[in-house]
């Protein structure tokens, strides 16, 4: 059902991967998850080797990236995924990788 609380149902994620996760398509996978989520935003190479994924859309969908990404489907070797869930800010499009 549909109704005008749905807008504060689309939150942001911001997630810091830690682990073997560059070099390895990390990012590729990531952004094929994303977009098959229906999520817009980007995962970032960082220079000390994590990587920075940032993605807005509605809180299932979210919530799912974030389980993928503490699963174990990821290529390379996950770590530990710091995150940081809260309300959508905009300014994405598409789901890229940088």
């Amino acid at each position: 059902m549909s109704g005008p609380t749905d807008a504060d149902d689309t939150l942001r994620l911001t997630a810091w991967v830690h682990g073997r996760v560059q070099g390895v398509g990390f990012r590729w996978w990531t952004r094929a998850r994303a977009l098959e989520l229906g999520l817009v935003g980007h995962a970032t190479n960082q220079p000390d080797g994590r990587v920075l994924v940032v993605a807005e859309g509605p809180r299932d969908a979210v919530d799912g990236l974030l389980r993928l990404l503490r699963g174990d489907t990821t290529p390379g070797r996950v770590d530990l995924v710091v995150d940081d869930v809260g309300p959508a800010v905009g300014g994405l499009e598409g789901f890229v990788e940088r």
